[in-house]
């Protein structure tokens, strides 16, 4: 049984992570991308720009649901 505080950690730090290590790697993996192309799209547009604190609010916010998702799983 997986450790339900490690996944949580490990998917905040990357998400996707936290579900990869309690046995689910293709939900680890829709979770990376989806973080990696949201923020990746978010930091294009708004580098640079008044908004640049919206790129880490997402950024932020998708960790948090990761991690939460990581943490049900685990239980």
């Amino acid at each position: 049984m997986a450790n339900k505080y490690l996944a949580t950690i490990l998917s905040f730090l990357i998400p996707g992570l936290g579900q990869a290590y309690v046995g689910d790697i293709k939900k680890g993996i829709v979770y990376f991308i989806i973080a990696v192309v949201t923020v990746g799209i978010i930091g294009i547009f708004f580098v640079d720009s008044v908004l640049n604190h919206f790129y880490y609010i997402i950024n932020v916010l998708i960790d948090i649901y990761a991690a939460y998702d990581a943490y049900l799983m685990a239980k």
